[in-house]
């Protein structure tokens, strides 16, 4: 049996305010072509569909067109979980619309999928985090654990009166569910898993939010499932092995969405499986379908040339420039009618290595405010503050500032 294992599309995300819809279009086709020309058995969607519990209705729309595709009437299961970005009830709200393409969407830590045949495969067995799918004569057997935020995961499993299990660690509880999940594996079947956490050592880029892996929600790689002969994650941009021992990966996203992402290949998994063995597991990179680039001038000059040299490419541009005073606005809206999509003109004053080393530190009164939204989503089960509070935070630190200055 073969899967394709694919997460963290972050439909309607944008970099730093500039749209990136076409390039998620392109994904989505590719990907569908590659399904199709790899003869791809399973298709499994490890969460962060969406980059916010309200996304754009061309995001949606995107997605699911881009599911019914996959699926291709009934004949390709289709499954699919919740990552910390995505609204549980609202993408769980489209299920008596796809179900009938034997598509699979779970929002919660228990949610579960529907028994039914359909053209090319059938759900035989559905329970809370368990679904057993067949495929001509394989059996497939998923334990799934959507987005388990401390506040679900206590909701959904803390029913016990022992004290210990109560006090547990959010990565003890994790584990402990898995290893109760574990019991409808068979050796004769297929056993594969479906998550979307942080696992302890992974390797993460600064266009995962920086609250929610701040540390109390890390899984310990001892509590993966070790019966699992495929663990397919979701959470962390940069595909990776996370644990050879319990064969569990990352598949990454399939966009570079930050600045410290444009070195990184995006990829998906192809994974071939047979009851009892290894699986063969084969990264498929991704085409780079708008690169970002950092480009590091001597000079106001050189960066002018740069934008010339580079004016027809479709790319994303970051500017680091050395200069001895401030770039002036003119040169600034010279470079832009120059380039298209250039992100940020950042100056590097020559010969102070102390202000090379606070430009360095992201600590601008734009960023304090995007680590306010964020802190506030982590608090919030992802819904966004209202910008009447945005506005009253960014008032109370413009008043420190000035309180500052006038000290």
């Amino acid at each position: 049996m073969r899967i394709l294992h694919t997460s963290d599309w972050h439909l309607g995300k944008t970099l730093e305010g500039h749209d990136r819809h076409d390039e998620q279009v392109r994904f989505c086709d590719n990907l569908i072509d590659l399904v199709e020309e790899n003869n791809v058995d399973l298709v499994l969607i490890a969460g962060d569909i969406y980059d916010s519990y309200n996304p754009p209705s061309s995001a949606e729309s995107l997605f699911y067109r881009t599911i019914e595709r996959l699926a291709k009437d009934g004949s390709r299961p289709v499954f699919i979980i919740a990552g910390n970005h995505d609204n549980p009830d609202r993408l769980e709200s489209v299920r008596p619309l796809v179900e009938g393409l034997g598509i699979t969407i779970l929002g919660y830590p228990r949610s579960q999928a529907t028994r039914g045949k359909y053209r090319g495969f059938s759900i035989e067995e559905a329970q809370p985090c368990f679904t057993k799918i067949a495929i001509g004569d394989q059996k497939i057997n998923i334990i799934s654990l959507p987005y388990p935020s401390e506040k679900r995961l206590n909701e959904a499993y803390d029913q016990t009166d022992d004290i210990n299990e109560m006090q547990e660690s959010y990565t003890k509880k994790v584990g402990r569910i898995f290893r109760d999940l574990e019991k409808f594996y068979r050796d004769d079947e297929i056993n594969i898993a479906v998550s979307h956490i942080f696992v302890v050592g992974s390797a993460i880029s600064d266009s995962e939010r920086r609250i929610e892996l701040g540390g109390s929600l890390l899984v310990e790689k001892s509590d993966l499932p070790a019966r699992s002969q495929y663990t397919a994650l979701g959470h962390i941009h940069k595909p990776q092995r996370i644990s050879k021992e319990y064969r569990a990966y990352y598949s990454g996203s399939p966009i570079q969405y930050s600045k410290n992402e444009r070195s990184s290949s995006k990829s998906v998994y192809l994974v071939d499986l047979e009851p009892g063995q290894e699986p063969d597991v084969n990264q498929v990179l991704l085409d780079n379908y708008r690169p970002i680039c950092l480009f590091k001038a001597t000079s106001l000059d050189q960066a002018m040339a740069i934008c010339e040299e580079r004016s027809g490419q479709d790319i994303f541009a970051y500017f680091e420039i050395e200069t001895n005073d401030s770039i002036d606005l003119e040169s600034i809206r010279k470079m832009k009618k120059l380039m298209k999509n250039i992100i940020e003109i950042k100056p590097v004053l020559k010969g102070s290595q102390d202000w090379v080393k606070k430009e360095m530190v992201d600590i601008s009164r734009a960023s304090i405010g995007q680590y306010f939204v964020d802190f506030y989503k982590e608090e919030n089960e992802g819904r966004a503050p209202r910008q009447d509070l945005i506005d009253l935070f960014n008032k109370l630190i413009s008043r420190e500032d000035i309180d500052h200055e006038t000290n």
